[in-house]
C-alpha cells in the first residue's frame, strides 16, 4: 500500500467515526445544511437538474434540499453505480419513485429517467478548505465530477456535511477531484 493510500485509510477511519457522533443529532442540522445549500444553487441561473443522493450511514440527509429543489421547479436525480470503476450515473428522483439496493449496498431509484445534472451535492467523510473530499474510497465521486466537467456541464460541485467533518488538510492525489464548496450547517465553505 503506498504512502497516500495508507493515508487516505487511517483518514476514512477517523472520519467515519467522527461523523458518526455527528450524526446522532443531525435532523436539524441537515435542514440548516439544505438551506445553505440551496443558497449557494440558487445564484446559477439556468440550471436545472440537481444530483442529490440517498442518505446511508452517518451521510448527512439531503432530502431537505432535495424536497425543496422540487418545489422550486429543478430536476433531482439521484446516484447509480452502473459499473465498478466508472462515473456514476444518475437517475430521475423523487417521493415515491421504487427504491431499490445498488451494486454497492446503496440505495438508487429503481426507474426513471436518466438525467445529466449541472449541480452535484455529494456526500463526504471529510474536507478541507481547498475544496478536498474525502469519501469511501471507490472513486466514484472523483470520476463522476471530472467526467461531467469535461463534457461542459457541471457548474457547482457542492459536498454537503456537518461542518464538524472539516480537516485543516484532505489526503489527495491526481485521481482526486476537488469540489467548489460544501454546505454545512453553519454556512457555505468555498474553496479556495
Amino acid at each position: 500500500m503506498s504512502d497516500l493510500a495508507e493515508r487516505k485509510a487511517a483518514a476514512r477511519a477517523a472520519a467515519a467515526e467522527a461523523r458518526v457522533a455527528l450524526h446522532r443529532d443531525g435532523a436539524g442540522r441537515a435542514r440548516m445544511a439544505a438551506g445553505h445549500a440551496l443558497a449557494a444553487i440558487a445564484p446559477l441561473h439556468g440550471a436545472r437538474v440537481v444530483a442529490g443522493y440517498l442518505p446511508m450511514r452517518s451521510e448527512i440527509d439531503p432530502l431537505p434540499a432535495m424536497l425543496a429543489l422540487l418545489g422550486l421547479g429543478y430536476r433531482v436525480a439521484a446516484p447509480v453505480t452502473v459499473a465498478r470503476g466508472a462515473p456514476l450515473r444518475f437517475r430521475d428522483w423523487r417521493p415515491g419513485v421504487p427504491v431499490m439496493a445498488g451494486s454497492m449496498g446503496e440505495r438508487v431509484p429503481a426507474e426513471g429517467d436518466w438525467l445529466e445534472p449541472e449541480v452535484v451535492l455529494a456526500p463526504l467523510l471529510a474536507f478541507d478548505p481547498a475544496g478536498w473530499r474525502l469519501g469511501y474510497g471507490g472513486g466514484y465521486y472523483d470520476r463522476t465530477l471530472a467526467d461531467l466537467r469535461g463534457r461542459g456541464g457541471l457548474r457547482l460541485a457542492l459536498g454537503l456535511a456537518y461542518a464538524g467533518q472539516a480537516t485543516a488538510t484532505t489526503p489527495h492525489g491526481d485521481g482526486d477531484a476537488r469540489l467548489d464548496a460544501v454546505a454545512t450547517e453553519v454556512g457555505v465553505v468555498w474553496a479556495r
